[in-house]
């Protein structure tokens, strides 16, 4: 079915107030909802990540934290291109800083999200070439569970291309991680660059 341009745009500015407003997991949350995402309908690269922490969740901007210097280094892309949503749509798991578990670690993102929203979201993105999905949250939900290890699923990523990019979750928490498979950032980040590279060219 063919959409006018403006009625495509107006359906996805409908959908994010929607979101922005939405209160399926109030209950659940120690604060009051913030739903952090953004999204163009002429984004070409979806990153689909965990969920907001307590930066962002302060903030309202995605991955204002470490993990996003991180990410940013490996999608080897400089903050104006991440946060133009134009080119760019950041749609995590769960939309809300889920809150801390008793060692101070992030919660995992609430299970109500993704299902209620994650779809309509992708149906007002028709320019999309490129979904990197960071962490297994993501990877399970797009891949299925059956994929493996987090560390298996990195390392088969040409398994699901040209539509997804799997990646480890960029916090400091997997430096340990990152320092047991150097493979990733010799072999994963150049292919990584290239894909991306690719998702924005001119068709």
């Amino acid at each position: 079915m063919a959409y006018d341009d403006g009625v495509m745009d107006d359906a996805l500015t409908s959908l994010l107030q929607d979101i922005r407003q939405c209160r399926i997991c109030a209950d659940a949350l120690a604060h009051e909802p913030r739903p952090v995402l953004r999204a163009e309908r002429t984004a070409r690269l979806v990153i689909c990540g965990q969920a907001p922490g307590t930066r962002v969740h302060a903030s309202g901007i995605p991955f204002n934290d470490p993990s996003g210097v991180r990410l940013r280094e490996w999608l080897d892309m400089d903050p104006d291109t991440f946060y133009d949503s134009s080119r760019v749509a950041i749609v995590p798991m769960g939309f809300c800083f889920p809150g801390q578990d008793a060692k101070g670690g992030d919660l995992p993102p609430r299970r109500e999200c993704a299902p209620q929203w994650h779809e309509k979201v992708r149906n007002e993105l028709p320019a999309v070439r490129l979904t990197v999905l960071v962490g297994r949250y993501s990877q399970a939900f797009y891949l299925g569970r059956g994929t493996g290890s987090l560390t298996e699923t990195v390392k088969n990523w040409r398994e699901y291309m040209p539509a997804f990019f799997p990646l480890p979750h960029p916090s400091w928490r997997n430096n340990a991680w990152l320092k047991r498979n150097p493979w990733f950032a010799e072999d994963v980040l150049p292919e990584l660059h290239r894909a991306v590279r690719s998702a924005f060219e001119v068709a």
